[in-house]
């Protein structure tokens, strides 16, 4: 059974204000006509001690924006850079939602409040600075369905209608809008040092280098590798174990992001910034979530090598601060850390012991082999074959010996798998725009996450 976030004090820790100066903007958030709370998360909000806020004190803080209690008097536009699909964009940065709030949870991490949807600032260009309410009701179920997968994933901690009719290119408009909150494990990413390394400010990359050493803590590098004492070269070693973990719990979740860019990578390995996600309808490594992604750069199959290609941009970035033969030691160990993820939540999710890495790897492989004999995608296969039940032919084979864990959830034996494919993610929200019927957004998080208790504890996310 998987445990629940527990409660925690309130515990405000502003520790984005010692890197602020070059990192941010000080911004103030949109003046919306209307405030209506559509979605708190009932699981999250207890960590961090903000359970007792009424849903008006909630709508204050999260919808107004109101500061919190000890926390940073004004929101922070952050800056950054980044390659988008692998074009180097320096003129990006948050351009529709700030920084809001820092604070601890029980376990003693750092994370943030960060928006989506509450105005323009400095870096918003030409576009409005608003979300649609589709897009929010989008997010909340993507970040509900990883979480439950066991991917490391920022939290929809809140979402707040706000009465404006919005004009989209991509979907029917006039459209509503929202402003979401989303909680996550800092929102410091490649782009953000990408940045720094362009404009030749060293001492601010080095800074924010120990920022995040500091913010983020994560295990040493390994013993013979060159330059392990240096704080880039320590950096690039956690943000390679926590980012191929990243890329196979993707992969094994079936979920295709849409939209890899430089921006869109945590330092912290934590997926984040969902736009046209996907998951497989069936096993296609072609398979693309974003319609403008027309030469299939962000794939499914391609997934791991777009994270791995972005590695490569920080140490570029870290170029400055580190020797380049420690910095490559720390990106070729990328390819087994990932083979050993891959292998690690391949078998959790099925339900089965790990065994010797070759029996491992051949499972996966027979795994592949039967999503394509059987035109399945993963959430159909693992469910199908949950312990290794009901397996024939080359999967069989492969399973030959395997002990499965032990799990009795009625979710096992009720004959319907948890999948959230596109179909019923446009159900759900025809319910809302057509009859403003939120129900089937209430059950379909309800039943997700019951697969995640099912599914039990999720490994734990690697390089912390």
């Amino acid at each position: 059974m998987r445990a629940e976030p527990q409660p925690a004090p309130y515990t405000p820790d502003t520790k984005i204000t010692e890197i602020a100066p070059f990192l941010a903007d000080p911004v103030k958030a949109a003046e919306f006509p209307a405030h209506q709370l559509r979605f708190r998360n009932s699981r999250w909000d207890a960590a961090v001690g903000l359970e007792s806020l009424s849903d008006d004190d909630w709508v204050n803080h999260f919808g107004r924006f109101e500061p919190m209690p000890r926390n940073l008097p004004q929101p922070l536009a952050l800056r950054y850079h980044g390659h988008q699909f692998r074009n180097y964009n320096p003129e990006i940065g948050d351009g529709r939602g700030f920084l809001f709030a820092q604070m601890r949870d029980g376990d003693g991490r750092l994370l943030d409040c960060g928006t989506k949807g509450s105005g323009t600032t400095p870096y918003s260009r030409t576009a409005d600075g608003r979300l649609t309410l589709k897009g929010a009701v989008r997010e909340i179920l993507a970040t509900e369905m990883l979480e439950a997968l066991g991917v490391y994933t920022s939290k929809t901690f809140s979402v707040v209608e706000t009465g404006e009719e919005l004009w989209r290119n991509d979907e029917p408009s006039p459209t509503r809008s929202a402003v979401m909150v989303r909680l996550s494990h800092g929102h410091i990413r490649i782009g953000s040092f990408q940045r720094l390394m362009v404009l030749e400010e060293h001492a601010a990359l080095a800074k924010l280098v120990d920022y995040c050493l500091d913010a983020f803590p994560g295990p040493r590098p390994p013993e013979d590798a060159p330059g392990r004492d240096e704080p880039a070269v320590i950096l690039l070693h956690q943000a390679t174990e926590r980012l191929a973990d990243l890329a196979a719990s993707y992969m094994v979740a079936g979920f295709v992001h849409g939209v890899l860019n430089t921006d869109n990578m945590n330092i912290t390995g934590e997926s984040f910034d969902y736009g046209p996600w996907r998951w497989l309808p069936a096993w296609q490594p072609e398979f693309t979530a974003a319609y403008f992604d027309q030469t299939g750069l962000y794939a499914f199959g391609r997934q791991p090598e777009a994270i791995r290609w972005n590695l490569h941009q920080l140490a570029i970035a870290l170029r400055p601060l580190a020797e380049s033969d420690a910095l490559i030691a720390a990106l070729e160990r990328f390819g087994p850390l990932y083979a050993e993820a891959m292998m690690r939540r391949f078998c959790w999710r099925l339900g089965v012991e790990r065994r010797s890495a070759e029996e491992d790897a051949a499972l996966i492989e027979a795994a592949e082999v039967t999503m394509r004999e059987e035109k399945i995608g993963p959430d159909a296969f693992f469910y199908r074959h949950r312990g290794g039940r009901d397996a024939t032919g080359v999967l069989a084979t492969a399973l030959n010996g395997v002990r499965a864990v032990e799990s009795d959830h009625a979710y096992w034996s009720d004959g319907v798998e948890q999948s959230m494919l596109i179909d019923e993610v446009e159900t759900i929200w025809d319910a809302i725009a057509e009859r403003d019927d939120w129900q089937p957004l209430h059950d379909k998080i309800a039943a997700v996450r019951q697969m995640g208790h099912a599914l039990g504890e999720s490994p734990i996310p690697a390089g912390h």
